[in-house]
C-alpha cells in the first residue's frame, strides 16, 4: 500500500478535527486548535536566513506555497500552484531515537489551471531524517520536498533572498507535471508588523510571514500530453504558527496581486464564523526596490460581486476591491470560475486577472465556505 494511504487517514481526522457529524467545521476549527506546549507567535522576531527559510518544528503549522501567473509560447494563460505543508502531531518531540521516528507530517498540494481546465494533486508523508525520507526540509541549499515533488534552491547563491532563490521547482503527476526555473532580483517582504502577521483585531492569534512577489519563472509544463513552454511571474508565501485562526473565524479570502506599474498587492480578510461578526483586514503594497507600506482596515474595502457553485460548494469568486488611500479600484476576475481544490480539505484558488484602475493578474484563496 502507498505511504499516502497509510497516513492519510491520521492527517485528515487532524485537519478536520471535527467528528462525521461536524462536516461543516470551519478553519477556525481546523487551525485553531494547538496544545500549550507549542510555540508562541510573539512581535519583535528577528528573522534570520537562510535558517528561517527551513521547517520550525517547534510551531504547529507552516507551509511554502507558490502561485504562478504564466502563459505559454502562443499566448494562452493559465496558472499553477505548489504547496508544501508541515503539520506537528503534538509539541513533544517522539521518545524514540529511532531515525524513523517523528511527530512531523508533510502534505503537497500542486494545480494547474487553463480556462477550461483546473487539474489538482495531493501527496502526504512523514517528515523523518536521512536520504530516504519521504518528505524533507534541508539546507542549505535549501530543499523542500516530498516524495519527486521538490524545491531546490541553488547551492553558494548570495543576493537579497538569502538561499531561497535562484531555485528550480519540479512536480510530476497523473495528468499533469512542470519543471520551472525561478529567480528573484527584489528582496523578500516581510508582512504585517515587520514579518508579525495579526490574524485577529485583538492580537491574540498571528503567524510569522514573509514572502517574494517579484519571482520571475521559466519553464515547461506538461499538459494533455504535450509538454510546453511557459514563462511568467510568481509569488512565494512562507508562513508558521501555532494558532493561526481564532475559533470564531470560519476562513479567509486572500488576494496575491500584481499591477502593471510594477507594485505588488497582499489582501487579506479573516471572516467570523457569524455573518454579524467583522471581518479582520490586513494588506500590504509592495515594489521591486523593497519599498512597501501597509494597509489597515479603514483601507480596504471588498466586496464580492459573482459566486460559482462547484462540486464543493458555493464561492464568491469575482470581486471588486476600493483601496482609496492606494487610489486603486480594482475587479477580480478568475480565469477558471471552477478553481476549486478537491482534497483532503477543499478550498478554492485560482489565477485571476485584474480590471480597473490598473490592470494585471494574480492569484485569490478563498477557504472556509
Amino acid at each position: 500500500m502507498k505511504r499516502h494511504h497509510l497516513f492519510g487517514l491520521l492527517p485528515l481526522l487532524l485537519l478536520t478535527a471535527c467528528s462525521p457529524a461536524e462536516k461543516s467545521a470551519s478553519m477556525g476549527q481546523i487551525l485553531g486548535r494547538a496544545d500549550t506546549g507549542f510555540a508562541q507567535v510573539l512581535p519583535g522576531k528577528n528573522f534570520a536566513f537562510p535558517e528561517d527559510h527551513l521547517a520550525h518544528p517547534k510551531f504547529r503549522q507552516e507551509w511554502w506555497y507558490l502561485t504562478a501567473n504564466l502563459h505559454t509560447a502562443d499566448g494562452t494563460p493559465l496558472g499553477l500552484q505548489w504547496t508544501q505543508f508541515r503539520i506537528a502531531l503534538s509539541a513533544a518531540a517522539p521518545a524514540s531515537s529511532s531515525p524513523w521516528a517523528s511527530n512531523q507530517l508533510y502534505m503537497a498540494h500542486a494545480a494547474l489551471t487553463f480556462k477550461q481546465q483546473h487539474l489538482t494533486a495531493e501527496r502526504w508523508g512523514r517528515g523523518t531524517h536521512g536520504e530516504q525520507a519521504p518528505a524533507q526540509v534541508s539546507g542549505p541549499p535549501l530543499s523542500v520536498r516530498l516524495d519527486d515533488w521538490q524545491w531546490q534552491a541553488q547551492a553558494g547563491s548570495d543576493n537579497p533572498n538569502h538561499g531561497l532563490l535562484p531555485a528550480t521547482l519540479s512536480v510530476a503527476d497523473a495528468q499533469f507535471a512542470y519543471n520551472l526555473q525561478l529567480s528573484a532580483n527584489a528582496p523578500l517582504v516581510l508582512q504585517g508588523d515587520h514579518g508579525y502577521s495579526r490574524k485577529s483585531a485583538d492580537g491574540k492569534v498571528a503567524s510569522y510571514y514573509y514572502s517574494q512577489p517579484f519571482i520571475n519563472v521559466d519553464g515547461t509544463v506538461l499538459h494533455q500530453g504535450r509538454w510546453q513552454h511557459v514563462s511568467g511571474i510568481a509569488w512565494l508565501d512562507r508562513e508558521w504558527s501555532s494558532e493561526f485562526l481564532s475559533r470564531q473565524q470560519q476562513g479567509w479570502d486572500w488576494f496575491a496581486l500584481h499591477l502593471n506599474d510594477g507594485s505588488a498587492l497582499m489582501l487579506f480578510q479573516l471572516r467570523g464564523t457569524d455573518k454579524s461578526d467583522k471581518a479582520f483586514y490586513s494588506g500590504k503594497r509592495m515594489f521591486p526596490d523593497g519599498r512597501s507600506h501597509s494597509l489597515s482596515a479603514k483601507d480596504i474595502r471588498m466586496q464580492a460581486t459573482a459566486w460559482q457553485q462547484t462540486t464543493s460548494g458555493r464561492y464568491p469568486v469575482s470581486w471588486h476591491l476600493s483601496l482609496p488611500t492606494e487610489q486603486l479600484e480594482l475587479d477580480i476576475t478568475p480565469l477558471n470560475r471552477n478553481a476549486v481544490m478537491p482534497l483532503s480539505v477543499s478550498y478554492w484558488e485560482g489565477p485571476i486577472s485584474i480590471s480597473g484602475s490598473q490592470q494585471g493578474a494574480g492569484y485569490l484563496e478563498l477557504t472556509g465556505y
